[in-house]
């Protein structure tokens, strides 16, 4: 008899039949009651026992953790909170797990002690479910770009310069930092590193994405990046993921469709394929938002805000509407705003793209054409002179997920951006040489991975949104 998932044993239509399971124990109570779970569920499933029929040392080996293997007829439950239960004829114990020292017992854990803990957090519902719907996004994100006609591009994770013009980056190295050889002038001799220059650890995949889109038309990335900035926020990560499609042939408004059918399928997927998942979540947010004075509660529900996003055309705003709208607005004019608007050109913060979405639109907002000096080099220029064909969406709760552009296709004009903020032409030769040999209009976007996880399950901290965090002075695991 093969053994069956505890999903597909509370999906089962067909009862009193043998079946057998095996799982991790949650709970153990009154001798008799046990509580499965075998991570492919956010349920448990009841296996009952006769405590009578079983030796009392192999009961005492059923423990919160412990690993167990359950034969056994499958019937209708008794009880309140399951359909159906396994009356428990055979039982063993594949793995012990000492009470004593078991740090995930059944009671409610802080997120900072299960961080400690990561190598087991994901036995508890809440961590469960959010690595269950990050692993349905990822798949979700595949099949979008399969069937729209993407190739996926692995780009390098080793890069020879910060192109990208980012800073902080990881560097790579295998020289003896104990014994560094110099050059003549007291510098570090790269030439002797293994790779014959200074490397890092990339800090996106955009650049070398956009080589291939101009040869196979339509590429995306999704893959790890890194970044050295020295920061403890709940919105940054020394390690994340980056989806980062690249099209030829498109412009802004091309974009800008794309971004939106792309996150208003991925969200679909999993409404419709994370259904208990999602619920647990959302209940779990509304009672955590009941602890918060009013003022700090969520406006919309997580289930709802999902819905907010792929019911709702995402309205496009230019940012020097934006501006003006904002400059206005009554949290301008009364100093509500941490950050008070008060000229064009401003770099917009959380509080402002959210109240465009949450109070003034009501939708979700596509901003774009961004002052260029807030903006990266390789962003077409307006012929304006001044703003850049740049898009951010923004989503309730969160502000911006995604950030964009149509990428500056003419050689002049990129050769003269990349002087004014010093980018030798030599470090980006491959990059030009685009421009070169049959340029065209393209562009691009890119989503960082655990942004779009932590706003998919409701998680306010991304350390608990990807299996094991890096963060500075923490490579645990």
């Amino acid at each position: 008899m093969q053994s069956k998932t505890v999903s597909d044993l509370l999906n089962q239509d067909i009862l009193l039949q043998e079946v057998e399971v095996k799982g991790w124990v949650r709970t153990f109570r009154a001798n008799r009651f046990i509580a499965l779970n075998d991570g492919s569920t956010i349920n448990n499933i009841q296996c009952v026992v006769d405590f009578e029929n079983f030796d009392e040392a192999l009961l005492k080996r059923i423990t919160t953790g412990a690993a167990i293997y359950v034969k056994g007829d499958l019937v209708e439950s008794q009880g309140k909170g399951q359909t159906v239960e396994i009356q428990v004829k055979e039982l063993d114990v594949l793995g012990d797990s000492d009470p004593e020292t078991y740090p995930i017992q059944p009671k409610k854990h802080s997120f900072e002690f299960l961080r400690e803990n990561a190598h087991l957090r994901t036995r508890t519902n809440t961590f469960s479910a959010v690595m269950r719907l990050r692993s349905a996004l990822s798949f979700a994100i595949h099949k979008y770009f399969n069937e729209n006609g993407f190739y996926y591009m692995h780009a390098p994770i080793i890069t020879g310069s910060d192109a990208e013009g980012a800073g902080e980056m990881f560097q790579v190295t295998n020289l003896d930092v104990a014994n560094t050889p110099k050059t003549d002038d007291g510098k570090v001799d790269y030439a002797q590193d293994f790779f014959g220059k200074e490397t890092n650890l990339t800090v996106s995949g955009q650049l070398e994405a956009e080589t291939y889109a101009m040869s196979l038309g339509k590429v995306y990335t999704f893959g790890p990046t890194f970044r050295a900035e020295n920061s403890n926020t709940s919105r940054h990560l020394a390690e994340f993921w980056m989806i980062e499609p690249e099209v030829a042939f498109m412009d802004l408004a091309g974009n800008m469709d794309l971004a939106e059918d792309f996150m208003k399928s991925v969200i679909n997927y999993v409404l419709e394929n994370n259904k208990e998942d999602l619920e647990f979540l959302d209940k779990r947010l509304a009672d955590e938002d009941k602890k918060k004075p009013q003022a700090e509660r969520s406006p919309m529900g997580l289930i709802e805000k999902l819905n907010f996003v792929t019911e709702n055309n995402f309205k496009r705003v230019s940012y020097t509407e934006a501006i003006d709208i904002l400059r206005n607005s009554k949290p301008n004019k009364k100093k509500k705003f941490k950050y008070i608007i008060d000229e064009w050109g401003a770099d917009l913060q959380s509080e402002h793209e959210r109240f465009l979405v949450e109070k003034h639109f009501k939708c979700p907002v596509i901003l774009f054409d961004y002052p260029a000096n807030i903006k990266a080099f390789y962003m077409r220029l307006n012929d304006d002179g001044k703003t850049v064909r740049a898009m951010d969406i923004l989503f309730p709760g969160i502000g911006e997920i995604v950030g964009g552009a149509q990428r500056e296709e003419r050689l002049d004009v990129l050769k003269e951006k990349m002087a004014a903020i010093d980018i030798p032409e030599e470090d980006l030769w491959w990059y030009l040489d685009l421009r070169k040999f049959g340029t065209a209009v393209h562009s691009g976007f890119g989503l960082g991975f655990e942004r779009l996880v932590m706003f998919a399950t409701g998680m306010s901290n991304i350390r608990d949104v990807i299996p094991f965090p890096r963060t500075p002075q923490n490579a645990e695991f």
